[in-house]
């Protein structure tokens, strides 16, 4: 996949399908509209070219970062995993924030992106302030020369699949519905970092940890049955969220975990953590001894439930 990134003067060298949108997530809903790209490309010979921002419009009008179910780095794994040819993170600079909705679809989407077909969801919305929409689209389509593909949203007992619907479940712990919602698991990418160094040594439970950066949008914080790529291989596991409250100290949220049938050094190593169910909240305990009691409950529980619904 190519990936033109925070580049205003990028061109695409082949005519496309064209998608926009932020596809925070990945779920269902931008599965039915990359899927009917990938449709189009097979059935009219196109590459497959997909537009989005380097950052959230409200990131940069705010000055902070925007919490995503996806960092930009997961959003174009998630592309290329799914065969998409172009990614594009346009700037999101004042320039473009101001950017007229005709302006953005003849110069942009027909002539960088070389569009010779678009499809967008009914909601869609783009230029100055989200003038332009479908219909706009519509009215260019002649002129500029491409095939429009509006589609309807998907839908989970008649709401519609959207990111706001994952966090609110992921809100909740709710990880069961949040997968179903994303069509896979949601997960945590990261290299595996130093932690307070007492697991192994102290609690008897060695742990990888992940740091995820500020943008991510994280679960509640909790204990959760968990999934993990490591090295290629699948391990089943259990991951804390949270702030390691009985430890001693000031602790950046992050993702520690007790991979089942792996007892190796993973500094440095990138590992990517998915979360199946949740067991229960964080908790400040009284000792070290009662955290280690806990957390052998926690494995026991994690194993019996990996037995119940596999692995893969």
């Amino acid at each position: 996949m190519q990936c033109y990134i925070s580049d205003a003067d990028f061109q695409i060298p082949e005519p496309t399908v064209v998608t926009l949108g932020k596809f925070d997530g990945r779920h269902r809903g931008h599965q039915k509209l990359l899927g009917r790209m990938l449709e189009l490309k097979r059935q009219l010979g196109y590459k497959t070219a997909v537009f989005t921002f380097d950052t959230t419009p409200a990131a940069r009008i705010e000055g902070k970062p925007q919490k995503v179910i996806t960092t930009n780095q997961e959003r174009r794994n998630n592309m290329a995993k799914m065969g998409i040819d172009y990614l594009v993170e346009y700037p999101f600079t004042e320039a473009a924030a101001h950017l007229p909705p005709e302006t953005f679809v003849r110069e942009i989407l027909a002539g960088r992106m070389q569009a010779k077909a678009i499809v967008v969801g009914t909601d869609c919305g783009f230029g100055y302030r989200r003038a332009g929409n479908a219909d706009l689209l519509r009215q260019l389509a002649e002129p500029c020369g491409y095939h429009l593909e509006v589609i309807e949203k998907a839908q989970d007992h008649h709401r519609d699949i959207s990111s706001t619907y994952v966090k609110e479940e992921l809100d909740q712990g709710n990880m069961e519905k949040a997968n179903e919602l994303l069509g896979e698991p949601y997960a945590i990418h990261g290299i595996v970092v130093h932690g307070s160094h007492i697991g192994g040594p102290v609690l008897g439970f060695p742990t990888a940890n992940l740091l995820p950066p500020p943008e991510k949008y994280l679960p509640r914080n909790g204990v959760y049955v968990s999934r993990v790529l490591a090295g290629g291989v699948y391990y089943g596991g259990i991951t804390n969220i949270g702030t390691k409250p009985t430890v001693a100290g000031e602790h950046p949220i992050g993702a520690e975990t007790f991979l089942f049938g792996l007892d190796a050094d993973l500094y440095g190593m990138p590992i990517e953590v998915q979360l199946l169910h949740f067991v229960r909240t964080e908790k400040k305990f009284d000792s070290l001894d009662q955290l280690k009691a806990q957390l052998e409950r926690d494995k026991e529980y994690g194993r019996a439930y990996l037995d119940n619904h596999g692995l893969l």
